[in-house]
């Protein structure tokens, strides 16, 4: 954390004054992004029945977000945060960048899905039935430490992503950690909306939209815990000095 502290608090002061459009604009190329890997899930557990052949194929999407430089909602909290902590930006900006980011995921996952439906009709079924697990999560403790679990693994993936600046290992960390969070069918906010709307498309979905911003709401709560509670925090403790000096020359 100590040597990668100079390159995340510059980044993540970038990301707190992006202008919207841009940060609108990344933010909806990612939700196509995860939409991409999420199409390639669907088409390999539709094919073989396999759902962890279906997560290795469904890396290609965190490969997408890391070369074609877009974020996902969950990706803005280890860097971000790391900068308002050490006095860069406002809490405002900090909003904002989540909201607008986690609105334009949620867009282009939406589109992605929805032509995804249309154009490969036979895919419906596979399509609800895994969206359909997710839906069923409900409100619960399970589902909350679900989604705890999701914000550790990919706020871990942003810290290793930013110890190097070569790419090799930064690839290895997105294909990792994407396996993990599908995998595991772990709980995540962006991954699993896309997946609930490739099956609401169909409108034969047995859950609702309703259903799904409540999933929504619930897995939101639990990646903020764990890749801001669990994860930031810690990292943070390691580097007090640094966060006093630049708080210190922000004054």
């Amino acid at each position: 954390m100590e040597e990668a502290f100079d390159r995340i608090l510059s980044e993540g002061t970038d990301r707190l004054v992006r202008p919207l459009l841009p940060l609108a604009a990344t933010g909806f190329v990612g939700g196509i992004d995860i939409g991409v890997g999420v199409l390639i899930y669907i088409v390999v557990d539709h094919a073989t029945g396999q759902p962890l052949l279906g997560a290795a194929a469904f890396t290609v999407g965190f490969i997408a977000l890391l070369l074609a430089r877009s974020e996902l909602f969950t990706e803005n909290f280890l860097v971000p945060v790391t900068a308002r902590a050490a006095g860069r930006g406002s809490w405002w900006q900090l909003w904002r960048l989540w909201l607008v980011t986690l609105a334009a995921n949620l867009a282009g996952g939406l589109a992605l899905a929805a032509a995804v439906i249309v154009a490969e009709p036979e895919l419906r079924p596979t399509a609800v039935s895994i969206g359909s697990h997710y839906a069923r999560l409900g409100i619960s403790w399970r589902s909350l430490l679900l989604a705890v679990l999701a914000g550790v693994v990919i706020t871990l993936m942003t810290r290793m992503q930013h110890a190097t600046d070569d790419l090799g290992p930064r690839l290895v960390a997105a294909v990792a950690m994407a396996f993990v969070l599908v995998g595991a069918q772990l709980f995540h906010s962006i991954v699993d909306s896309v997946f609930m709307f490739t099956g609401l498309v169909t409108g034969h979905a047995p859950y609702s939209w309703g259903d799904w911003a409540g999933a929504l709401g619930w897995s939101v709560l639990g990646n903020v815990i764990g890749g801001v509670g669990v994860v930031t925090s810690i990292r943070l403790l390691r580097v007090p000095h640094r966060i006093q000096e630049e708080r210190g020359s922000e004054d």
